[in-house]
């Protein structure tokens, strides 16, 4: 029973990012008035239809009394409110006017005492860690890599001998690797993640973001932006020859099982323009709505830029406390614009069991 309660509050915290009280408290009565019927003689089957039948009519009632947050103030109160900081709402409403409401925004320590928001350049591409154990952070189950080199293919890694030479260059450095490829598998996947476990290197593996023509489009975009070289047959080139100098490079890498996002990328300032302006143009000439869509994505995710909230604070206890408060402001502001904010602590609820 409590690993069903756990279970449920850590589901509603990953999809909301907050609620995981309401949850609670909704799931142990419906435990309790779930068996107290099924004791009584009732059919169990009856009862979780009678369950969902009525969450359904609650989740309606709730989105058609929810109130939007659509504005710069409205949005700096809930985050306000979430994290009982004014301060801390501000922050959360600016980042979010700076990159959009689905922008990337990412929480980091500071190494002074004021906390601050900066803006840089970066990208998020929808693809995870093909190994859990290429984690660094296992209770966020996130990837961080800092100052790391990446490489990037449009091929397949299966033989681990074929890119064995550019570990061992890498390995020299200390610095870790992100590899960006069609796929890892074979015998190369579980070398990497045995010498990630060993500490020989820190190495992330995700596979390439897209397919077909805008899968090589998009690895092109992320080369760019990174200062890399796509290793590809399209170019004569084979893992096994790649070396250093095609290798891209940024601030920081944070990977977690769905998403990578790259920081402040070491790609030439005047390419990344060039390539901005390039899909500009297949912007208007395009006449397909889906290329539109698909293009204007490629163009937000390399002008859009990284919003970092850099958490200060006095002591180490502190800046664990506020950095926590403040994701779980960023989480329930993320919700509350994407669905409206009702009454909290129950009230909303109480209000639609008329219905």
């Amino acid at each position: 029973g409590a690993k069903l309660v756990s279970e449920v509050a850590s589901k509603t915290n990953d999809i909301a990012g907050d609620g995981t009280t309401t949850a609670t408290v909704l799931t142990q009565a419906i435990v309790r008035e779930g068996l107290k019927n099924v004791t009584a003689g009732a059919n169990p089957i009856g009862i979780r239809r009678g369950i969902e039948a009525a969450v359904k009519v609650a989740v309606d009632e709730l989105k058609s009394i929810a109130q939007p947050v659509a504005n710069k103030e409205a949005i700096a109160q809930v985050a306000a409110v979430s994290s009982r900081s004014e301060k801390v709402g501000e922050y959360i409403s600016e980042a979010m006017e700076k990159v959009g409401n689905d922008g990337v925004i990412t929480i980091e320590e500071s190494r002074g005492m004021e906390t601050e928001l900066d803006v840089v350049e970066g990208m998020q591409f929808d693809r995870g860690y093909l190994s859990q154990y290429m984690v660094t952070d296992s209770e966020k189950m996130v990837a961080d890599l800092e100052n790391p080199y990446i490489l990037i293919t449009d091929k397949k890694i299966s033989n681990i001998q074929d890119i064995l030479p550019l570990l061992e260059e890498v390995l020299k450095t200390s610095r870790p690797l992100l590899i960006i490829a069609d796929d890892v598998d074979g015998e190369a996947l579980p070398t990497l993640v045995l010498n990630k476990i060993r500490g020989t290197f820190n190495v992330v593996a995700v596979k390439a973001p897209g397919f077909g023509d805008r899968r090589k489009a998009m690895l092109e975009d992320i080369a760019i932006l990174t200062g890399a070289t796509v290793i590809t047959e399209d170019l004569g080139l084979e893992l096994k020859d790649a070396n250093m100098a095609a290798l891209g490079q940024a601030a920081k890498v944070t990977v977690d099982k769905d998403s990578t996002v790259i920081v402040e990328g070491a790609g030439d300032a005047d390419a990344i323009a060039n390539r901005i302006n390039v899909i500009k143009s297949q912007l208007v000439s395009t006449t397909s709505e889906f290329d539109r869509e698909k293009l204007q994505e490629r163009l937000a995710k390399l002008s859009g830029g990284v919003a970092v909230i850099k958490v200060g604070a006095a002591t180490e206890t502190a800046l664990k406390e506020m950095k926590l408060r403040i994701e779980d402001a960023l989480n329930a502001t993320r919700a509350a614009v994407e669905e409206g904010i009702v009454a909290g602590g129950g009230t909303a609820l109480v209000n639609v069991i008329s219905k």
